[in-house]
């Protein structure tokens, strides 16, 4: 990359941390969180997603790997992040990647949550860890049931068992982290007046 990619980054940063100070003072939370949730989606995906997605594309296909050793169905060449299924009906192999690796999902989690003020600092740094660790084990949970539905009836229903079922088990985990995370803790320690729902401990 050219310096010129660096340059433009360093200055677009730091207007971006000049546009959140300005947000801040004019108390509009609404707006400060948009503008803070987007920029940092925005730079983690042109500065860390080259760096990231092959290194979590290899972990997922090393923790699906578990499943098909011990199971027998499928082999995992994780340094490669890549599925072998020797299925009845024929043989095929999987790359997971950019799609697969679940790099994009994290990193929207990890935008939304780092400017989510319903959590402390300390509890945002926790709950991302295990945020992204949990995605992690969803992408697995996708690959490994795609590969069962390949296994079992053939290369034939790739097509279904990737971009409808595989993609309805991810998102419907995915959905439920969020609820749990996001919806349910604001619930749970908004206040309105002199009540407030739930504890906030």
């Amino acid at each position: 990359m050219s310096l010129v990619f660096y340059v433009v980054g360093i200055v677009g940063f730091i207007a971006w941390i000049y546009l959140l100070y300005v947000l801040d003072r004019a108390q509009v939370p609404a707006w400060r969180y948009i503008a803070g949730s987007g920029g940092l989606f925005v730079f983690m995906m042109v500065y860390l997603r080259p760096v990231l997605t092959q290194p979590l594309a290899s972990l997922v296909a090393a923790c699906a790997g578990l499943f098909g050793s011990i199971t027998g169905i499928f082999t995992s060449f994780f340094k490669y992040g890549v599925i072998f299924i020797s299925s009845r009906a024929g043989q095929i192999s999987l790359q997971i990647d950019f799609e697969c690796s679940g790099v994009l999902e994290i990193m929207a989690f990890i935008s939304l949550l780092a400017f989510f003020r319903a959590y402390s600092s300390f509890e945002r740094v926790v709950v991302g860890i295990i945020g992204s660790v949990l995605l992690l084990l969803f992408n697995a949970i996708r690959i490994i049931t795609i590969s069962l539905i390949i296994y079992q009836f053939g290369t034939k229903s790739f097509y279904v068992a990737h971009t409808l079922i595989g993609r309805l088990v991810f998102y419907g985990l995915s959905v439920m982290l969020y609820f749990v995370v996001f919806t349910k803790t604001q619930i749970v320690r908004q206040k309105v007046g002199n009540f407030t729902y739930g504890h906030s401990e």
